[in-house]
């Protein structure tokens, strides 16, 4: 006759190490000169995070120095894209990983030294306290500003959201940045299908989705800076897109037709490449399928204390 087996219990949430159950998701496209610095700065602002490396197969060799840094560290996922197929495709692409991985907060993040992880914990803050389900790191509230910046483009930026909150009636002052934290229940209920995956126009139609299903959004006041080195992605076409997006939303939403919520989750689906623990296929660069990941082994972490849905 064997002795029951005994239940340890979970560490108090402050024994735990800063960061437990977020997923940083980190789109990359030739961002070999950055990846290194800010894979190590993340994860010392937030040590107890996964951070999920999301490669459009970079021409520079970005996506194997991510397989270098996650063979190292068990912190470091990395997924596989064969094409660069724009910003918002590989969001939606690592959320995805990061739900099924069971994330319980999902931070999104730039490569290029704009975002300063610096400012993660108080960017998760709001969430971990119960206090939002959205959490905007913003240029455009109190507190917050930009730097190394030319006039052009302060007005582009600027005036993209001031644009978008007035046609969409949205109360955020910065729409279309792109430094977020989300409580994964809300990020679950958010209905993929439809998102037009651009720059901009995915930041501000997020936004726009999860304000419009009664989400609690938060702004916390960031400093924005240009990207340390390599060229930056923007182009003319990516802010008419914007535009157009911005005016097709409203009118879709005047005509009835704006796509509902999920039903309530608490997960994605894993996609055909991905397993149910929602690590990607692994193996060698050839012959992969068209997405694949190589990811570490999943670490089991305790969930945070917040209460699922809270606040739908």
């Amino acid at each position: 006759m064997t002795s029951p087996r005994r239940r340890t219990a979970s560490p108090p949430a402050a024994l735990r190490p800063l960061g437990t159950g977020v997923w940083v998701v980190l789109p990359t496209y030739n961002e070999a000169e950055n990846i290194r610095g800010i894979a190590a700065a993340i994860l010392e602002a937030l040590p107890g995070a996964t951070l999920l490396v999301v490669d459009d197969g970079s021409p520079d060799g970005t996506g194997h120095i991510a397989d270098d840094l996650a063979g190292v560290d068990a912190r470091i996922r990395v997924r596989h894209r064969t094409a660069k197929q724009g910003l918002g495709r590989a969001y939606l692409d690592g959320f995805g990983v990061a739900l099924g991985g069971g994330a319980e907060i999902v931070v999104q993040m730039d490569a290029d030294w704009s975002h300063d992880p610096a400012s993660l914990p108080s960017l998760i803050a709001p969430i971990v306290e119960g206090e939002a389900d959205l959490v905007i790191g913003s240029r455009y509230t109190p507190g917050g500003g930009v730097v190394d910046w030319g006039i052009g483009r302060r007005v582009i930026s600027r005036g993209g959201s001031i644009f978008a909150k007035t046609v969409l009636r949205l109360s955020p002052n910065d729409l279309t940045g792109g430094f977020k934290a989300w409580r994964a229940a809300t990020l679950g209920s958010i209905e993929f299908d439809g998102i037009h995956a651009g720059g901009y126009v995915f930041q501000i139609e997020m936004t726009f989705r999860a304000s419009r299903a009664g989400t609690r959004v938060r702004e916390v006041p960031i400093t924005f800076r240009d990207r340390r080195v390599g060229q930056s992605k923007m182009s003319r076409r990516i802010i008419v897109e914007a535009l157009i997006v911005v005016v097709q939303l409203r009118a879709e939403e005047l005509r009835g037709g704006m796509p509902g919520r999920r039903p309530p989750t608490t997960g994605s689906e894993p996609s055909d490449d991905t397993a149910p623990d929602g690590r990607g296929s692994s193996g060698s660069s050839k012959g992969r399928p068209a997405e694949t990941a190589s990811l570490a082994e999943p670490r089991r972490t305790p969930a945070l204390d917040i209460p699922a849905g809270e606040g739908r």
